[in-house]
């Protein structure tokens, strides 16, 4: 004789949604590896979830729409497909922002530093006259 045995219909999708619920608020980490001045792809960026699971080659795509996100993927046919993604609305929202937010604060912290060395490099003139030993006058 077989014994089965069931459980009510109802309690699974109640505990899956209660677990959902009560997930773990989940610490995106962003680091820029290149920024990239031309192009479409602005960065590459690799971005660690909850200190547990690393996801490399994340893009900074320009298009006409603006800046967006690019996840890892792989061409299939004539197509393109993610080889991860986020499942939810609220976590793809999540990581675009963090990554858009690491890419503009790399890309300001780069500018400032460009910046900062053009000041701190003296004018031609001034440059040659050091290397060579020689002043130059104006005729």
């Amino acid at each position: 004789m077989k014994k089965t045995q069931t459980a009510p219909a109802a309690a699974e999708p109640e505990n899956t949604q209660a677990a959902a619920e009560k997930a773990l608020p989940t610490q995106v980490d962003v680091r820029i590896s290149s920024i990239r001045p031309e192009g479409s792809v602005r960065a590459i960026a690799s971005v660690n979830l909850n200190n547990c699971f690393a996801i490399r080659n994340v893009k900074v795509v320009e298009s006409s729409k603006g800046l967006f996100v690019a996840m890892p993927s792989y061409k299939a046919g004539n197509e393109y497909k993610d080889i991860c993604f986020p499942v939810t609305k609220e976590f793809r929202e999540q990581l675009n922002n963090a990554v858009l937010d690491a890419y503009k604060q790399a890309l300001t912290q780069s500018q400032s530093q460009n910046q900062q060395k053009a000041a701190d490099t003296p004018p031609f003139e001034q440059a040659l006259e050091q290397n060579s030993g020689m002043q130059t006058r104006g005729m």
